[in-house]
């Protein structure tokens, strides 16, 4: 099987454990994703941290409007937000957990997880225990 493409390049890195990639702003802000065009040049780019805690989440109960919708048919989703503690807070899709297995303050994972048929997009887990 092949590895499904990213959604949109340079979203993750290319490691064994991927993380994100932010944009470190000159006054050492750091933005999530990267800017496109001439902004890009404003910003260096930094692996994010793998782990998060679940800053806020809701579920996604409609198709999101074009061009933002996905896989086909619709299946209602989490999303939220996963605050990389001195980092950034990120907007993601949450996967392998129930609404009632989610708490506020959790700690969360970094996943690549598959969006399409050929495309892969990034997503938080709840972290696994060891």
């Amino acid at each position: 099987m092949n590895a499904l493409a990213p959604i949109a390049p340079g979203l993750w890195t290319g490691e064994a454990e991927p993380r994100l990639i932010g944009g470190r702003r000159a006054d050492g802000e750091i933005v999530f994703p990267v800017p496109d065009g001439d902004a890009a040049a404003l910003v260096e780019p930094v692996a994010l941290s793998r782990h998060g805690t679940l800053w806020s989440w809701t579920t996604q109960g409609f198709e999101p409007k074009e061009p933002y919708s996905g896989p086909q048919p619709f299946r209602p989703f989490l999303i939220g937000y996963v605050e990389l503690p001195g980092e950034v807070i990120v907007e993601t899709r949450i996967v392998d957990a129930d609404p009632a297995d989610l708490v506020i303050g959790m700690a969360m994972e970094f996943a690549v997880v598959p969006f399409d048929d050929s495309r892969a997009t990034y997503a938080f887990r709840p972290e696994r225990q060891p």
